[in-house]
């Protein structure tokens, strides 16, 4: 078939200009853009950008140029119109409503503040009046403990109980509706949202932790709330729903650790609360995300690191995976079927409910106190008058703090070898056990245990993080030592089944699957990453997982779990496709002997020490300073009653923002950074290593949803517009990102503004321009342009260098313009009432 003059000369076009942003005189269609030219996804990210501003020319997406590496074959791609997707349903039209103005955005912030400030205060009355009730019984240790277990069970019940009110109060049922951001009614969502996060039931599955633990008590949480669950429920996430009755949840179903169906999300300027529906036996793979207005027929399942934008629904028993999820992959592995009724799951709820209360709280409202009397700051405190005024109170908060400081730390590299490892003797691999019962109780306790982000950011990116690694279980194979074979981020469900080989390494945020859960049992896995692979940023590796040797997984890519074990290789994307597993350009990088290596390496290892020893200094200082203001608020508590221990709250909170913001700006000199393209074991990558390490890049999380969240990302370095709307974006390099007027950052959204590859390291700008939105989970990568009034879809990730046109809207991983779907729904005008639906249900909305 000859080819239509149009295509020739679309083909020239794009030789032309792909020749001009490589630097060469010409290319021909047959060259190959890796092999022959040697470019990257950094240069042809720069080709797509410039071909989508030009009218005369298609655009390309990164998956086109990949899929298609040369001028002719993505021609030929090119011309082939895009069909739209049957399965999607439609999209809602971009909300109409005004946006907040100055006056309603500081207003809502004074409203935020005061219910913090009403929310310590309260705190405060509960833990004097708990503490003085225990004390006024008596100096008996019988009489002690049976009064603290009064105050701490009281206390416990009315926390728990204080969300469910919060919410029937103040909102009632949700409904399908749009809320205007920084109004009234935002501000009683974010209070409800607040409250419902922070429920002490999440001690109980392990809080903030890296693990956790499924509870039935989560299961009864949120039908409290109004949520639809179902018998046999089990929820592994740490992140719970918010828009509680829009969520149903069928019997039996399983959703794994940092899944999110949160039944809402913000977008232009409002907040939209919409249904998420899932049916029987469902499986959420770890790290899935949930837009609104999704649903999940019986039996189906969707695979880790995937998503379902708005309007997307799975059909009854198939199994889909990618971002947004499409049919086809391996059926994700449950853990097998045993019996595990309801008596089994109330008998564990009611040990939890026993330790919490009986154990835990009692130690911390009735013997705090006591104790504190007991040891030399007891004296300093019963001196009279204003304490902190003399030396001797400084002094002995010093010892204390460095006592207890240094303690904690020996007892706890101890502990993390040897208790897990005893922990460990009854469980086998490849076993099913039951859930909630005794293995289960010890496999999620090993968990706990070794998964401590204090012990993983001191010794990670370093070359001792192998050693850490190895000493709590991890057959991990040192011969070939890169000095960041890992990085501060490491997790997973056990240490003891994780293989990995020689010269591997993980950039950051490696999750490794190796336990598989069903709603009823449990097993696990060995894991096995091969030697001379290199892993990037946010990946979740399964123990299914088909890869071999010298790989390279790109950030954010979903592992395949089925087909021949890939090798010699690299994978990106969601659904994964093969891409070159390095290129010319990345070689300048690499150190050229061994004798080189090893002298780049003493030096880095000598860095890295002292870079740990002040990661040592500032979490001590940051101890001490804790430490002198709770002195403190106990010395004044006599004098002045319960506004002291408030005062110590507030003022705990301020500090400890304060402290590393500090910390964080004096580390840069008070100076902005730079983009920059180095080895890793230039003295460069090693200072930015440290500032990885001294730096809590996400200790402002606490402040999601409000205005002060921007006040403290102005303070850090972020070039900031004005009402920013963000609800949790992580931003590792804060000064390399600018973020324009009234964007909106969702839930779980990233702008990482670096990339470790092998030996390179890499950094650059990345910019969100104004009224621009991140959906949930989306990932931006560096060098990146989020065009004004853009929008991304919910677990989108754009790669490095990539330029999204203003007013487009961009799906996928790799992030490519969204597939054409059916003409958008009209929605009624908005109006501020909590119990009319603003919104009319769209395709999927309605269940499977």
């Amino acid at each position: 078939m000859t080819p239509s003059t149009d295509t020739i000369g679309t083909e020239a076009a794009l030789a032309a200009l792909l020749a001009d942003v490589v630097g060469v005189e010409r290319v021909e269609p047959g060259d190959n853009f890796f092999d022959v030219l040697g470019a990257d996804s950094m240069v042809l990210a720069r080709f797509c950008a410039r071909a989508r501003k030009r009218e005369d020319l298609p655009s390309p997406s990164m998956r086109d140029v990949y899929d298609h590496p040369t001028i002719a074959s993505l021609t030929a791609a090119l011309a082939v119109a895009p069909v739209p997707d049957p399965a999607r349903g439609p999209d809602p039209a971009e909300p109409a409503r005004t946006r907040a103005g100055t006056a309603g955005y500081l207003f809502c912030g004074l409203l935020q503040f005061l219910a913090f400030v009403a929310y310590c205060y309260g705190f405060a009355i509960a833990t004097t009046l708990s503490y003085e009730y225990v004390v006024a019984g008596g100096v008996g240790p019988a009489s002690l403990y049976l009064r603290a277990l009064e105050a701490g069970a009281a206390m416990f019940v009315a926390m728990c109980l204080l969300p469910v009110a919060a919410k029937w109060a103040l909102v009632g049922r949700w409904r399908p509706r749009e809320i205007r951001i920084w109004s009234l009614d935002y501000f009683r969502f974010w209070l409800v949202k607040t409250l419902v996060r922070a429920s002490p039931l999440l001690l109980l599955t392990g809080g903030r932790s890296h693990t956790s633990s499924a509870s039935p008590l989560m299961v009864l949480y949120l039908r409290a709330l109004g949520a639809r669950v179902g018998k046999g429920v089990t929820i592994y996430s740490r992140t719970l729903p918010v828009c509680t009755d829009l969520i149903t949840i069928g019997a039996g179903t399983v959703v794994r650790k940092d899944a999110q169906l949160n039944g809402y999300r913000a977008r232009g300027g409002v907040v939209e609360t919409g249904p998420v529906t899932l049916g029987r036996d469902v499986v959420l793979g770890e790290g899935a995300v949930l837009d609104i207005r999704t649903a999940m027929g019986d039996g189906s399942r969707i695979g880790h690191a995937s998503a379902l934008v708005a309007g997307q629904s799975v059909p009854a028993g198939e199994s889909w995976h990618g971002v947004p999820a499409v049919p086809g992959g391996a059926d994700l592995h449950t853990g097998g079927s045993m019996r595990c009724g309801s008596v089994r799951r109330a008998v564990h709820a009611a040990v939890q409910l026993v330790l919490a209360v009986a154990v835990y709280l009692p130690v911390a409202v009735g013997f705090a106190g006591v104790l504190l009397d007991e040891t030399p700051l007891g004296g300093v405190l019963d001196s009279g008058g204003m304490a902190f005024t003399t030396w001797a109170y400084y002094r002995d908060a010093l010892v204390v703090t460095t006592v207890l400081f240094v303690g904690v730390l020996l007892l706890g590299l101890a502990g993390v070898a040897v208790v897990p490892r005893l922990l460990n003797l009854p469980l086998r691999a490849d076993r099913t056990y039951r859930l909630y019962g005794f293995h289960y109780g010890l496999h999620r306790t090993i968990g706990r245990l070794t998964n401590v982000r204090f012990f993983n950011r001191l010794f990670g990116d370093s070359s001792y993080i192998v050693g850490y690694l190895r000493w709590i279980g991890y057959d991990v194979d040192a011969a070939e030592q890169t000095g960041s074979n890992f990085g501060t981020e490491v997790r997973h469900e056990t240490p003891f089944h994780v293989t990995v080989g020689r010269g591997t390494m993980v950039a950051d945020g490696l999750s490794v699957i190796n336990a598989d859960f069903s709603a009823t049992s449990f097993r696990i896995s060995r894991v096995t990453i091969g030697a001379r692979s290199f892993l990037g940023n946010r990946i979740m590796y399964p123990a299914q997982g088909r890869t071999g040797e010298n790989v390279l997984l790109a950030t954010k890519v979903l592992v395949p779990m089925d087909g021949e074990v890939r090798h010699d290789t690299g994978l990106l994307g969601a659904p994964c496709f093969p891409i070159p597993r390095t290129v010319e350009r990345d070689h300048r990088f690499a150190v050229r002997s061994r004798a080189e290596l090893r002298q780049r390496l003493s030096r880095k290892n000598r860095y890295n020490l002292r870079s740990m020893a002040l990661f040592l200094v500032v979490r001590w200082v940051h101890l001490l300073g804790m430490v002198l203001l709770a002195m403190a608020a106990s010395d004044i508590y006599r004098a002045v009653g319960v506004e002291a221990v408030a005062a110590d709250l507030v003022g705990s909170l301020l500090f400890t923002v304060v402290f590393f913001c500090l910390v964080e700006r004096a580390v840069l000199r008070f100076r902005s950074l730079r983009p920059r393209s180095c080895s890793i074991y230039d003295p460069y990558f090693w200072w930015h290593e440290r500032f990885w390490k001294l730096v809590i890049p996400d200790f402002d999380q606490a402040f999601a949803g409000t205005p002060f969240k921007n006040l403290l990302s102005r303070a850090l370095g972020v070039r900031l517009g004005r009402r920013v709307f963000d609800d949790g974006c992580f931003l590792p390099e804060r000064t390399l990102v600018t973020i324009g007027d009234e964007a909106t950052l969702n839930f779980g959204t990233v702008v990482q503004c670096h990339s470790q590859e092998d030996g390179a390291f890499k950094s650059d700008r990345s910019t969100v321009g104004a009224r621009a939105t991140l959906g949930a989970g989306a990932f931006v990568h560096y060098g990146v342009t989020v065009g004004d009034g853009a929008e991304l879809d919910a677990g989108t990730f754009v790669m490095k260098g990539e330029e999204i046109p203003s007013g487009a809207r961009w799906e996928g991983n790799p992030a490519r313009e969204a597939a054409p779907h059916a003409a958008p729904t009209r929605t009624r005008p908005a109006r501020d009432r909590w119990t009319t639906p603003q919104v009319e249900q769209v395709g999927g909305s309605s269940g499977p």
